[in-house]
């Protein structure tokens, strides 16, 4: 779809405030050009002596009458065009959202968070001003410069107003070029300025670690370098601006000083009159708006233009993962898992990250999944959260092949807690509560179970400390408790725990695996851990090497089996007992 057709399907929805806007500007701009002719007949009526002081009255009566509709309908036209251009920039930022909000992992893998935010800022800032202000300055333009014309032609004299246009054809050949270029560097410059968005973004997220390792200054140099690119950029399209805007004025100055020479010549010989004379200077005062509005309607345009490529390259974009044609009617999960020879790689991997993976659990069941780093443990139940698609048939809910799931259903029964513990700038109480009914009785019955409640009341605002961005405020246990609370309200058949308890200690840890026994009974429960003490009262324990099931089992099995999995538990049995000799003899220093 073309730049042209995306955005006059949103003109389309106003097309009545569109109407009415060019409507009102068509009235506004025909009694602007009565004001020239009136102070004309005033002029010749003063000269001839062949109007009176009522005659003059009337006159100025009519005057002020155009100034009071020239006042009303430059206030109407302004209700309708600027506001419907506000109403489209609400409803592509409201879609914008919308269709990101249904794009797929692999999508933001791949896109950064600074240039998204700029094509929802400046972007659609830039496509605001085209189907706006662009629209009322080139329909203003061409109105206007069409009636002065006309009655330059009809009302004063042919070749007087032809020796006052010709030099502004001029400018019109030159705008079409100009506008070319500013279209190329004004896409260069929302480029630049996405990239500083990004980098100050990422800075301000990451200045911990920043400070951490004393990068002030290297990350000063960083942000420089790009300030700098985006200055340059933006100097480019402000310089050919700056070149423009100089020279239209010149050619304007040039039709006036024309127009002044030959126009006295013509009042003195008597081909025109005085009034006519006076008219058409006024007439030619009035060519100088359309001529800038010209210039900064191409500019305005060009610069609409490219943000428009750069939101429709949004998009364009189509979600991977949607509810496809052979979805069934599915309101509720029981909790059955199955995976049949589930083999899965990212994109743009050459090695698969999980190898025929076979397991099957009753709802009800506790699996815990255990490997080293990068052995595709949180791929895993990614994929159970259709957050990446899978061959028909790998993966099965209930019987059902995960494909034929409404996503809605999936994601509504299934409970997660990810390995970030994202917390959003907002009060623990709304935290707790997201994506569940904010009853201040089930948000304690959460946290508690989560073993964070009394952290939380000692805190001066209770559930209402507010914990700032991405829960900066709260310690990593903190945030960890804090998000198993909130996948606890939803009391889903699924919950999954994505190494959710590696940030506290061992007495807390065993808390916690007590209650969610006691509240999830009935109810399947995954736990991805580098701790066996984690996992090691779970119903089934699968072991995860290269991205294949290696060991599959119960802790009394797997222990028999005596390969992958107890190595892993004597080395941490190991390393207790040295953390544990260390501290004793560290006591007994002191």
């Amino acid at each position: 779809m073309s730049s042209f057709k995306f955005i006059l399907q949103y003109i389309m929805r106003h097309k009545w405030r569109y109407l009415g806007g060019i409507i009102t500007l068509f009235i506004v701009d025909f009694a602007n050009l009565l004001i020239p002719r009136l102070t004309g007949t005033i002029t010749d009526g003063l000269t001839a002596h062949s109007i009176d002081m009522d005659g003059i009255m009337f006159y100025i009566v009519c005057i002020l009458g155009v100034g009071a509709v020239l006042a009303i309908g430059r206030f109407f036209w302004r209700f309708f065009l600027f506001g419907a251009a506000r109403s489209i920039e609400k409803e592509i930022r409201n879609e914008m959202f919308e269709h990101l909000e249904a794009m797929s992992v692999e999508y933001y893998n791949e896109h950064k968070t600074g240039d998204l935010m700029t094509r929802f800022t400046s972007d659609l800032n830039s496509v605001r001003m085209a189907i706006g202000p662009a629209v009322i300055s080139a329909f203003d333009a061409t109105v206007m410069l069409i009636m002065v014309i006309c009655q330059m032609l009809i009302y004063v004299n042919v070749k007087l107003t032809l020796v006052a246009v010709v030099p502004m054809i001029l400018i019109t050949v030159g705008e079409l070029y100009y506008g070319k270029i500013i279209k190329s560097r004004y896409k260069a410059r929302q480029e630049a300025v996405s990239d500083l968005t990004d980098y100050v973004q990422e800075s301000v997220s990451g200045v911990r670690v920043i400070k951490a390792f004393v990068r002030e200054r290297a990350e000063l140099r960083a942000f420089a370098k790009r300030n700098a690119n985006a200055k340059d950029k933006n100097l480019k399209v402000i310089k050919i601006q700056t070149f423009v805007m100089p020279l239209l004025d010149v050619i304007i100055g040039i039709s006036s000083l024309a127009t002044l020479i030959y126009g006295g010549y013509l009042a003195l010989t008597g081909e025109i009159t005085l009034g006519r004379f006076i008219a058409f200077n006024q007439y030619i005062s009035m060519l100088v708006w359309p001529m800038l509005a010209c210039g900064d309607a191409i500019t305005m345009f060009s610069q609409g233009g490219a943000s428009i490529k750069r939101i429709q390259d949004i998009f364009q974009e189509k979600p991977e993962i949607f509810d496809g044609e052979n979805v069934e009617n599915i309101d509720a999960l029981k909790g059955d898992i199955e995976f049949r020879n589930l083999t899965f790689a990212h994109r743009g991997s050459l090695e698969p990250t999980l190898r025929d993976i076979n397991l099957s659990i009753k709802a009800g069941t506790t699996l815990a999944v255990i490997g080293r780093t990068g052995n595709g443990k949180t791929t895993l139940v990614n994929l159970l959260l259709h957050l990446y698609n899978t061959k028909p048939g790998m993966i099965l809910l209930d019987g059902r092949d995960i494909n034929t799931i409404p996503l809605k259903t999936l994601r509504e029964n299934i409970a997660y807690v990810p390995q970030d513990n994202f917390l959003f700038s907002d009060t623990l109480r709304s935290n707790i509560a997201f994506g569940s009914e904010d009853n201040m009785i089930d948000i304690e019955k959460a946290t508690r179970a989560a073993c964070i409640h009394d952290n939380i009341v000692a805190f001066p605002d209770g559930y209402e400390t507010i914990v700032g961005e991405r829960g900066v405020t709260l310690s990593g246990g903190q945030k960890q408790r804090s998000s198993i609370a909130r996948a606890l309200m939803k009391d889903s058949p699924i919950l999954i725990l994505d190494d959710s308890l590696s940030a506290v200690d061992t007495d807390t840890e065993e808390r916690i695996l007590k209650n969610l026994k006691e509240n999830r009974e009935g109810k399947t429960t995954i736990i991805i851990a580098h701790r066996i003490s984690t996992i090691q009262n779970a119903d089934v324990i699968m072991v995860l090497e290269d991205g294949e099931a290696v060991e599959i089992g119960n802790h009394s099995e797997l222990m028999e089996i005596g390969k992958i999995y107890k190595d892993m538990f004597d080395k941490q049995q190991l390393e207790a007992q040295i953390g544990e000799q260390r501290a004793q003899l560290e006591g007994g220093l002191a």
